[in-house]
């Protein structure tokens, strides 16, 4: 299992677009993301870096596995 990188909000934001995730709607320093047929939305925080921890929650509230989002990534 890859490492997560360290990213800002908005690489995160563009490695979930890449995944079928749109971007909903920006409400302050958060970008909330909706999938159609997921039920959970993500609320993605607009920072310079995003927490390991936060990005892990993302992942796996997203349905994926850290190397498939590594892969999404580096695609």
């Amino acid at each position: 299992m890859p490492s997560l990188p360290v990213l800002s909000g908005r690489d995160t934001v563009a490695a979930f677009v890449k995944l079928g995730w749109q971007v909903a709607r920006q409400r302050g320093s958060h970008v909330i993301l909706v999938k159609p047929g997921h039920i959970a939305s993500l609320s993605v925080p607009d920072h310079r870096e995003v927490a390991r921890g936060t990005l892990r929650s993302l992942i796996r509230a997203a349905g994926l596995t850290v190397d498939e989002f590594v892969t999404a990534l580096r695609s």
